[in-house]
C-alpha cells in the first residue's frame, strides 16, 4: 500500500498564493512562510504510518510541485511519483483520481491536498480494514454540518448509500474528510466508475465516482474519526483555521 494525494487543483479562491502555487503547496505554517504546506502534512503522515512511497497527481502550477520533489523525499522518506493530470484546469477531480488508476491496484491512503488533519485519520481507516472491506472512506460524525460539505448517508450492515454535498444536512450520518483507503481488489471497478462518471460530466467530483460505484451494488464503508480537528481549506477563511490546526500536529 502507498500514499495517494490529489494535488492538481488552482484553488483559485486562495490568491494571491495560488496565482504561482497550486493549493497543496499553500503555506500553513503560521509564519506563512512556505516549511509546511497541506502536501507536507499529509506526506508526514504517511511516513509517519510506516509507508515508504507515495504518488502526487499533479496539474495547476505543477512544476511548483518538480521543483520540491527532491526535497520532499528526503524530508519524509518517501519515494515520491509524479503523475500528471493533462486537464487540471479544465475538469473535476474525478478524472484527476482517474489519472491514478495504476497506482490505485497497489492500494492507496487517498488524502485530498486541501485537507489539513490528524495522522489518528489514517490510523483510524488502517484500524477498520479487513472482512471484506473494499473502500473505506474517513467520516466525521461530530461536525456540525451545512451546505458546502460533503456530505454522507449510511445504513447498518450497507455502508454508504448516498455521498454528495447536495443534500439536507441533517439526514446525513456525516462529512466524508477527503481522505480514503481503497484496497488492490476495488482499483478495477472504482477506475471504471470513475470514467463513467467524468464521461458524464467531466465537472463531477470523484465522490460522484464512489455514488456510481454505490449505485452498482458495491459496498463502500466508513471509519469514524472522532473528536478532531481537521480543515479543508478552500479560502482565505479556511487557510487561517489551517494554520492553527497545523501548529497542533
Amino acid at each position: 500500500m502507498i500514499g495517494l494525494v490529489l494535488a492538481a487543483g488552482a484553488g483559485r479562491r486562495l490568491r494571491p498564493y495560488t496565482d504561482t502555487l497550486p493549493k497543496a503547496l499553500v503555506p500553513v505554517d503560521p509564519a506563512g512562510d512556505g516549511s509546511t504546506t497541506v502536501l507536507d502534512l499529509t506526506l508526514g503522515n504517511f511516513a509517519e504510518i510506516g509507508l515508504t512511497e507515495a504518488a502526487v497527481v499533479v496539474g495547476y502550477r505543477k512544476e511548483a510541485v518538480y521543483a520540491r520533489k527532491e526535497e520532499l523525499e528526503a524530508k519524509y522518506g518517501l519515494t515520491l511519483t509524479l503523475i500528471d493530470n493533462d486537464k487540471a484546469e479544465e475538469w473535476n477531480n474525478a478524472y484527476s483520481l482517474w489519472c491514478a488508476r495504476e497506482v490505485l491496484k497497489r492500494g492507496v491512503i487517498l488524502a485530498n491536498g486541501d485537507t489539513v488533519h490528524p495522522v489518528s485519520v489514517e490510523r483510524s481507516l488502517l484500524a477498520a480494514r479487513g472482512e471484506g472491506r473494499k473502500i473505506i472512506l474517513a467520516l466525521d460524525t461530530v461536525k456540525h454540518l451545512a451546505d458546502e460539505e460533503m456530505k454522507v448517508i449510511t445504513a447498518d450492515g450497507q455502508g454508504v448509500r448516498r455521498i454528495t454535498k447536495l443534500m439536507d444536512p441533517a439526514s446525513a450520518t456525516g462529512e466524508y474528510i477527503g481522505v480514503t483507503l481503497i484496497e488492490p481488489e476495488a482499483a478495477e471497478e472504482l477506475a471504471d466508475a470513475l470514467k463513467t462518471t467524468f464521461e458524464r460530466d467531466p465537472d463531477l467530483y470523484y465522490e460522484d465516482g464512489y455514488q456510481e460505484l454505490v449505485n452498482r451494488g458495491f459496498q463502500i464503508d466508513v471509519a469514524p474519526i472522532g473528536d478532531v480537528k481537521w480543515v479543508e481549506i478552500d479560502n482565505h477563511d479556511d487557510l487561517a483555521k489551517g494554520r492553527e490546526i497545523a501548529c497542533l500536529y
